[in-house]
């Protein structure tokens, strides 16, 4: 039978060119192959969603009530050092500024290819270019990514992003431009992405248990109808989640502010506790003390929110952490970019409350699917990790149903309880991992933003 049935793939190498002097990652004797499973795949959903007044109500698919039985499961690509992705990206990701060009340049002669350009990468020093070489080989480590090429100007900083994603085994080759011009390495990089891309597009999905999945929550654009009703949503989530021995994560540093303390207790031990208030402290001192003016008005809460609203950080803080559900404690804080290390379970990562900031330094650290609830309309992607946006807000959801994937506003209705609102959440997730397109991603969206920590030299 077909689900019986195993092949092996040669991973393809990094072609050698004596022409340029191109970056290549060390290969890894027994990291060349990689072996799978054919398995079927999951039949997509017999019903679709249902629009009422332009407004998207969402259908469970009818595996909905047998997955609640017991742990879901779905499909995804395994890598080769054991995490589970839920894309399959083939990326060309530019070491810095001056490589965009050429990064997109490859983009565009090897169609299924995408480039990550950024603002950055030159005369960075300390731990501002820590966060930098994080942020990057955390990009092209997250599980969504199959294979990457890198482009940078100087060879030496290229090849150090290029061996840390090669640890994770998967295959990479890094370019330099120094010495060699645009056009060598244009020719060079488009002729080793099209092998990558011809690899990549073989694989196949597997059945997952949902403790292999990795998610991470942030909201945007937050107003009552957010703590009222799709925060909680993402926490009733989260809780399930946790139960399961899923991996999450949450944010957000400056948004927790009139919920610190109330935010420590949900540490898993004391000592985690500090920890995060440390982190938050450390926050308020270096970030905001030093260059706010008056207050922190229309930026915390921002304009969207006062109008939706939340007149104060407080009322914003404490509608932010219902994302974090009822029972789930995180535990450990990890700095930005920072891979989890302590197991499953929830994580606090400090971040700014910036979308594009928080989920680019969320899927550097591995995490493979997002999930943002919304109030006023947020319209956040990101090319690496699929955002699955919802809202509560009935206003949100008529005049903007193209940016959402699922429609909670029947709590505010009484229509459905937090529960049955968590279920849906946990449905259209897994239609999302097992393949189907987000709202971000259908419309394009693909906010890649670096955080720095400070001016460069």
């Amino acid at each position: 039978m077909a689900n019986k049935r195993s092949k092996r793939h040669l991973a393809p190498k990094a072609a050698k060119n004596n022409k340029t002097s191109v970056v290549h990652a060390k290969e890894k004797s027994s990291g060349s192959r990689v072996r799978w499973q054919e398995k079927k795949f999951q039949k997509p959903a017999a019903k679709v969603p249902v629009y009422v007044d332009q407004a998207p109500l969402q259908v469970l698919s009818p595996k909905h009530k047998k997955r609640q039985a017991g742990k879901p499961t779905f499909f995804g690509y395994r890598r080769q050092n054991g995490r589970v992705g839920i894309r399959n990206h083939v990326i060309i990701l530019p070491l810095d500024d001056l490589s965009n060009a050429a990064c997109e340049a490859v983009e565009n002669n090897i169609k299924g290819t995408m480039a990550l350009p950024h603002p950055y990468g030159r005369l960075q020093f300390g731990e501002d270019l820590d966060l930098h070489f994080r942020t990057l080989i955390g990009t092209g480590a997250n599980p969504n990514v199959s294979a990457v090429v890198v482009i940078g100007i100087e060879p030496g900083w290229t090849q150090k992003v290029v061996d840390g994603i090669a640890r994770t085994g998967k295959p990479v080759a890094g370019f330099a431009i120094e010495r060699n011009g645009d056009h060598k390495v244009i020719e060079a990089a488009s002729r080793q992405a099209k092998e990558f891309l011809h690899w990549s597009s073989e694989l196949q999905r597997e059945e997952c248990p949902v403790d292999e999945l990795w998610v991470s929550v942030k909201c945007g654009e937050s107003d009552t109808t957010s703590g009222l009703a799709s925060n909680p949503t993402v926490g009733n989530f989260i809780d399930k989640m946790d139960s399961w021995g899923s991996t999450t994560c949450f944010g957000e540093t400056s948004e927790i502010t009139g919920a610190e303390m109330v935010c420590a207790t949900r540490g898993k031990t004391p000592a985690i506790g500090k920890k995060f208030l440390k982190t938050w402290q450390a926050y308020m001192d270096e970030v905001i003390e030093p260059f706010k003016t008056s207050d922190l008005s229309e930026s915390q809460p921002t304009k969207g929110n006062i109008e939706g609203g939340l007149t104060t950080i407080e009322e914003k803080a404490f509608g932010n952490l219902e994302k974090i559900g009822e029972k789930a404690k995180y535990i450990d804080v990890l700095e930005p970019a920072e891979k989890p290390k302590k197991g499953p379970g929830l994580y606090f990562m400090d971040t700014s409350s910036a979308a594009a900031e928080c989920v680019t330094l969320q899927a550097a650290a591995g995490f493979v699917v997002h999930l943002f609830p919304t109030g006023q309309g947020n319209i956040i992607g990101n090319p690496i990790e699929p955002v699955i946006k919802l809202s509560a807000n009935p206003r949100t959801v008529r005049t903007m149903p193209e940016h959402l994937d699922l429609d909670v506003s029947g709590i505010l209705r009484r229509e459905m309880n937090f529960n049955q609102a968590g279920n849906a959440l946990i449905d259209i997730c897994i239609r999302t991992c097992n393949g189907r397109l987000t709202a971000a991603e259908a419309l394009g969206h693909r906010e890649f933003v670096l955080t720095k920590l400070y001016r460069s030299a």
